[in-house]
């Protein structure tokens, strides 16, 4: 049967919008970078408490409510909503940090590392059996790892950092069976008083740069709200209408935009050693996606299971 009209206007939609989250995600280290006079542990706690007011309006306007107060409901969920959220948050200093000390191509082999991440962590401790092809592309992201650490002597603790964090929280958000903008709210509404008093510590010790900041900088820290949310308002989108293996292939555009930046914006080093650690990922990420796509094709006359959401740490 061919799609009608209509379906095709939401797909094109949907594909857009997971073009935009993907590359707003790509493109983050441009928006941070005007933040490097700011101390990272203060833009974390403004990016606490921004996003949760944006999620606060997104959440009313959305008409989401009863869906958030269900969960909350669950201590379960609420246990693994502030693991989830220490995590996040680890995974936001670490990049946010990075981009600052000039370490964006390291952040980009980070997240490129994160499919192959969430596939180990998957079998170990979800017990999800690993395939041979699977097996073959974690194992060729490890070499790549390891050459970069012995050949060019510097261990890449940022990308390990970011991919694992990233990876957990990726696990512990499957765990609390939240969809993505409530379970950020949470997420984020529960470390928020910490984010606050952590605020006013710095404000009373006369070290806030919030206060005394011009108003350009002042608004970028307020503006971390929305560029939190509002890639996730685009990827919830697209995750809905997309094929699974349209959204696998869209989240590569992601390390790939901050991967050209840190190496032709920001001029980077980018060795011999780096360019063989990357052909190892990008191998490994071929295979990968090629046995996942085949996987795809051979289950696509099986019923449709729902694809849960998942959220970008930067």
């Amino acid at each position: 049967m061919q799609p009608t009209t209509a379906a095709k206007r939401e797909e094109r939609s949907a594909l857009i919008a997971g073009l935009a989250a993907f590359g707003t995600w790509g493109l983050i280290p441009v928006f941070w970078k005007l933040l490097k006079t700011v101390p990272v542990d203060e833009i974390i706690a403004h990016r606490f408490v921004w996003t949760t007011i944006f999620l606060v309006l997104l959440l009313t306007w959305q008409r989401r409510w009863p869906e958030v107060l269900k969960a909350a409901r669950s201590r379960h969920t609420l246990l693994y909503c502030i693991a989830s959220g220490i995590a996040v948050s680890i995974n936001w200093f670490v990049f946010i940090l990075a981009v600052n000390i000039d370490r964006v191509v390291e952040t980009s082999l980070g997240y490129f590392m994160t499919p192959l991440v969430n596939v180990l962590f998957g079998a170990i401790f979800l017990r999800e059996r690993l395939t041979r092809w699977q097996l073959i592309s974690v194992s060729l992201a490890l070499v790549g790892v390891l050459n970069l650490t012995l050949g060019y002597g510097k261990f890449p603790w940022i990308a390990i950092v970011l991919c694992a964090s990233f990876g957990l929280y990726g696990l512990l958000r499957k765990k609390s069976g939240t969809r993505a903008i409530p379970g950020l709210f949470l997420e984020t509404t529960l470390l928020t008083p910490l984010a606050l008093l952590y605020l006013v510590y710095l404000e009373r010790t006369g070290a806030l740069i919030f206060s005394s900041a011009q108003w350009s900088l002042a608004l970028l820290l307020v503006s971390t709200g929305v560029v939190t949310g509002l890639p996730l308002v685009w990827f919830g989108h697209a995750a809905r209408k997309l094929q699974l293996t349209t959204l696998g292939f869209l989240q590569y555009i992601s390390p790939s935009g901050s991967f050209l930046l840190g190496v032709f914006l920001y001029h980077e080093p980018f060795t011999r050693n780096h360019l063989i650690t990357f052909s190892l990922i990008w191998a490994a990420l071929a295979i990968f996606t090629t046995e996942a796509v085949h996987r795809w094709h051979s289950n696509r006359d099986r019923p449709a299971t729902a694809v849960p959401l998942a959220d970008s740490a930067a």
